[in-house]
């Protein structure tokens, strides 16, 4: 899912808004449900106009279990962490730097989702670890990783956050944080939950099997990179598909996060 870069300020129609804040107060819930929330902390946004520079976040404090749409934070990434629009309370600091400056720098990252998710954060605290090819999960995301291998602490200024934006290179769509976490960048709130689910199965797997001391069996790269395509080509749309069967879900057992 290679982000493709947007060039207009153009903002949306009150309905387009609203779908959006309804998809990503659902992203949330279903974060909550993988478990890959942590205490009130972590952070979801989802550019809004097409340059990504106005988007929406989660609040600070707020836990991911209990958002709704409604509670949902508009923000400039030209200003400063103020809310612009609807929404409850205000943006954490370090979430409001990485989100600012990832949207900023690139536009088609529509929705960024930054996580310490178990799985893929204890794979970022090995040294020089990188994701092997050893299974068609992790295969889906060959050569579109990006690492940055030099965590400097908490993203408490716009410098951090600007570095942060940076490690992430064209045709990447996720960053391993070493001794942090990860950082997932896609088209879409759908896409992005997709990929992050497929990426956590697969850092799963990883350390399950790494668990067992026993080698591990990586493909080639030239049979990575055919499943890599496959995975791109393949003819149907089932991020959009996975999204929308657990959202039919939330519907019945959570419907107030469409508030």
């Amino acid at each position: 899912m290679s982000v493709k870069p947007v060039h207009s300020g153009r903002q949306p129609t009150g309905k387009a808004e609203r779908q959006l804040r309804i998809d990503l107060a659902a992203l949330f819930r279903l974060a909550v449900r993988h478990d890959w929330h942590e205490g009130v902390a972590n952070h979801i946004s989802a550019a809004v106009s097409d340059d990504g520079r106005r988007f929406l976040m989660n609040p600070q404090g707020r836990h991911w279990s209990r958002i709704r749409a409604s509670d949902l934070l508009l923000l400039d990434a030209d200003g400063a962490d103020d809310v612009v629009g609807q929404g409850a309370g205000k943006a954490d600091p370090t979430a409001w730097n990485i989100h600012s400056t990832i949207h900023a720098a690139h536009p088609g990252a529509r929705c960024v989702l930054h996580t310490h998710m178990r799985y893929a954060t204890a794979l970022a605290c090995l040294r020089g670890y990188r994701l092997q090819m050893i299974d068609q999960n992790a295969m889906r995301f060959h050569g579109r990783i990006a690492y940055d291998d030099d965590f400097r602490g908490m993203a408490l200024d716009t410098g951090e956050g600007r570095r942060i934006a940076g490690a992430i290179a064209d045709g990447r769509s996720v960053l391993f944080m070493a001794n942090h976490g990860v950082t997932v960048v896609a088209p879409s709130v759908a896409e992005a939950f997709d990929e992050t689910y497929h990426l956590e199965r697969a850092c799963e797997l990883q350390v399950l099997a790494l668990s067992t001391g026993q080698p591990l069996h990586v493909v080639s790269d030239e049979i990575a990179a055919k499943t890599g395509r496959q995975w791109r080509e393949y003819p149907v749309d089932s991020c959009l598909g996975h999204f929308n069967e657990l959202t039919a879900i939330l519907d019945l057992d959570e419907p107030d996060y469409r508030d």
